[in-house]
């Protein structure tokens, strides 16, 4: 199973670099599941109940991070830096799992 969230994730990853690396479409090639940041989360909390559950920097240009409801279901998105979220994937089963604490410096 951790296998598959790994693959998973990296597949996620590669998409939403993807995205970032031309993020300006033709008009006829509009994403349509791109909107501000503000309304993609306000709506993923409305629709799905889903809260932040992680964020990491994809680059200096994009970050990407994950919704999760205590239901299990979760949405990946990425948002530029011009404020502009994508969902990239979404699916069911989100599993948090304990923090790892490094070592202290």
């Amino acid at each position: 199973m951790v296998g598959n969230v790994i693959r998973g994730l990296t597949r996620a990853i590669i998409l939403a670099v993807a995205v970032m690396a031309h993020p300006y479409p033709a008009d006829s090639q509009a994403i349509a599941n791109c909107a501000d940041r503000s309304q993609v989360i306000e709506f993923l909390a409305q629709k799905y109940d889903e809260r932040p559950a992680a964020i990491g920097l994809i680059n200096q240009q994009a970050v990407m991070e994950v919704f999760a409801a205590d239901n299990g279901s979760w949405t990946l998105i990425v948002t530029d830096v011009s404020g502009r979220s994508c969902v990239i994937l979404a699916g069911k089963s989100w599993d948090p799992m304990p923090q790892v604490m490094g070592p202290k410096a």
